[in-house]
């Protein structure tokens, strides 16, 4: 996997030619343009080769959450697409995660070639309220944790958890565990649906390897502007 800039820039658009234009604007920056749901399930997994042709990386983050097998064979054809970066649910448990780093092993045509795996921890819309409400009575910041620690013994090349996160996860999964994290929002920024949030100096200043910024990148009136103005906060 090349180098890419820290900022990863979701795609959350309704067609291919939509995120194809967006891709066009924020050219010759380095970037990692994360495909999620809503993309892939109005284009299908096209757009994403459409995305890769065009020379650029991609991240689908599809949270995969089945059965290990089930898991393992989306694995496969995720990494035949050329992807760079792809999630499951951390939560699926170590046997999911374990044959889904096996598959991304075997479908590589070398080491460097080899799709990076992420593990989802919490999603930054929920809370420990919302932890509770479906049974799990664990502080985030231990739950987090206790996923991390699972996805790295599984093979994981690291995680996505909140910025808030990020200290308590480098504590107990060490350097060069990979951390990506949403709810990143520029200062002066609506925090929108998001619940656990954090600028990207602080974010960066916390520890995290990647920042996905969404909306105040992409429903700016220039995005490259807007890209450019928070790659020099981070700084």
């Amino acid at each position: 996997m090349k180098n890419f800039s820290r900022i990863i820039v979701p795609l959350d658009v309704e067609s291919c030619a939509a995120a194809l234009s967006l891709v066009g604007r924020l050219r010759n920056r380095n970037v990692l343009f994360k495909i999620g749901l809503q993309l892939f399930s109005a284009a299908g997994p096209d757009v994403v080769r459409r995305v890769v042709d065009s020379g650029e990386q991609v991240f689908l983050d599809l949270k995969l959450h089945d059965i290990p097998t089930t898991v393992a064979l989306a694995t496969r054809e995720a990494a035949k697409l050329g992807v760079s970066l792809l999630t499951v649910h951390a939560s699926g448990g170590a046997g999911m995660m374990s044959e889904a780093a096996e598959a991304a092993v075997s479908a590589a045509t070398s080491p460097t070639s080899r799709m990076r795996l992420l593990g989802v921890t919490v999603l930054t819309s929920l809370d420990t309220g919302d932890l509770q409400a479906i049974g799990i009575s664990a502080a985030v910041v231990d739950h987090v944790s206790r996923l991390a620690l699972l996805a790295k013994g599984a093979g994981l090349d690291g995680v996505v958890a909140s910025p808030h996160e990020i200290e308590p996860i480098r504590k107990c999964c060490g350097a060069g565990f990979l951390i990506v994290t949403p709810g990143i929002r520029p200062t002066g920024s609506p925090r929108d649906d998001q619940k656990r949030t954090m600028t990207p100096r602080e974010a960066t200043n916390q520890g995290a390897d990647y920042l996905v910024i969404g909306r105040p990148i992409t429903q700016a009136p220039n995005p490259a502007i807007a890209f450019d103005n928070i790659s020099r906060e981070i700084g």
